[in-house]
């Protein structure tokens, strides 16, 4: 049967593929979406939607009990299926709004699992078509390690967490990532006794040393143990629980495991040889400066492309795309990068750290102002964290910054925006921020750069 033509082709309804699909079939143009699962991918379903109501209910929880500090006495009762059904409630709402905004658009949806059949071609669900365009949007999965006996034993992932009606009484975590360490506090500070095991000598070592070391603290005052510099080398069943033997020869018990190790590409079933797609040494798809692959006309975006694996830059990407197909060509790294962590406190950072700068030749320069030296953090009894800036030494402008502390993935915007727009450490300075606020310290940090 010959494929049948269309405008574009897009595999996955990630945070990228979905307003790209809606914004061509709103031009008039004929798309197919493929998506063997729900609408909405990770971000919506099983990401940052459920995690953020998830943690909302934990951070409740760990707020109140902390209160006491302020002479606040709080008795904390957590009910955790009233928890879990929120989260899936609030995650359902979005999930369905990502459902109508397809339909509305007239998008020709296939659900089904896609592969190419041949160049720029992709079969799947009883459909054959072509395309000019093809946008490969299918994101990543969780990676399994090799733990023996992990078969065999039942093991929570990203993808299953949320549909859990209780929480364990007893989880370990495997991994000390991002996902890992909110997951892992979270079910802490709802009452279950957490374990992290992670096979570096500290929690998020690709983070600088002495920001992660504020996220290990705050864990371990939450009461998580920390097994560092190790890794499960071996699971098994003991009646109802779950028995994990260390490298350290450790073996641990819990009710639940909890596997955030680390991604992989969701590629192996696309068939991507049959049009000319090369991957990288990974399996993510290989593509240049503007996300096209080695197949001209095929594009692919977020985690899958291997960009940093965040929904805001699925959605840059999908706006690098939108441009480059209306004849105004962006690169995938034309925008600083900036992200948080959602623990408490926030580990949150936007461009380069002093070592990365000075591997690019830079003259970088620090700056760190201690979260205790901020009014808003003496009166609040949020001291824990700081604020640090970097600069280029040959032209005064900010390159960079690390903030941990309490909300601080709110306060890093400004930053992101600061070097966007060129600015020095003199701009900030001269900045007049709102007292008592967290943002009176970035003036504040700036000016330290005078001395």
């Amino acid at each position: 049967m010959a494929p049948e033509d269309v405008d574009l082709i897009v595999i996955g309804s990630g945070q990228g593929g979905v307003p790209l699909a809606v914004d061509a079939a709103n031009a008039g143009r004929h798309v197919v979406l493929f998506e063997r699962g729900p609408i909405g991918g990770t971000c919506v379903n099983v990401g940052c939607t459920p995690s953020k109501a998830f943690l909302a209910a934990a951070h409740g929880a760990g707020r109140a009990r902390n209160a006491a500090a302020l002479g606040i006495h709080a008795d904390v009762r957590v009910d955790d299926r009233a928890v879990f059904a929120r989260v899936r409630s609030v995650r359902d709402e979005w999930h369905d709004g990502s459902e109508k905004r397809v339909a509305k658009a007239g998008i020709d949806l296939v659900r089904a699992s896609a592969a190419f059949s041949g160049e720029r071609t992709v079969s799947g669900g009883g459909r054959t078509v072509r395309a000019p365009h093809v946008v490969i949007d299918t994101g990543t999965r969780p990676l399994i390690p090799p733990i023996a006996g992990i078969a065999d034993v039942p093991y929570l992932t990203n993808l299953t967490w949320f549909e859990q009606e209780r929480l364990p009484k007893r989880t370990i975590v495997i991994g000390g990532g991002y996902i890992g360490l909110e997951r892992g506090q979270g079910a802490r500070r709802l009452g279950s006794e957490v374990t992290i095991v992670h096979p570096a000598s500290r929690l998020m070592d690709r983070e600088e040393t002495d920001a992660s070391d504020v996220i290990r603290g705050s864990l371990e005052a939450d009461g998580v143990r920390l097994e560092l510099s190790t890794q499960a080398v071996s699971a098994k069943r003991v009646g109802d629980a779950v028995a994990v033997t260390l490298s350290n020869g450790i073996t641990l018990e819990a009710d639940a495991i909890l596997i955030a190790a680390g991604r992989a590409p969701n590629t192996p079933d696309l068939d991507v040889a049959k049009s000319n797609v090369a991957l990288d040494a990974r399996g993510y798809v290989a593509c240049d400066a503007f996300l096209q692959t080695s197949c001209p006309g095929t594009y692919a975006l977020g985690d899958v492309a291997g960009q940093p694996q965040f929904t805001h830059v699925s959605w840059e990407d999908y706006r690098r795309l939108s441009a480059t197909f209306a004849g105004r060509p962006r690169r995938r790294d034309d925008r600083v990068l900036s992200y948080s962590t959602f623990t408490e406190p926030q580990l949150a950072r936007t461009g380069l750290t002093e070592t990365e700068a000075r591997g690019r030749g830079i003259d970088a320069r620090s700056r760190t102002l201690q979260l205790a030296d901020v009014a808003r953090g003496t009166e609040w009894n949020l001291e824990t964290g700081f604020m640090r800036l970097v600069i280029d030494g040959a032209n005064d402008r900010i390159v960079g910054a690390t903030f941990v502390g309490y909300e601080m993935g709110e306060v890093i915007h400004t930053i992101g925006f600061a070097i966007e727009l060129g600015a020095t450490w003199k701009n900030l300075d001269d900045f007049v921020a709102i007292h008592p606020t967290f943002g009176e310290g970035l003036p504040s940090l700036a000016r330290l750069f005078a001395s």
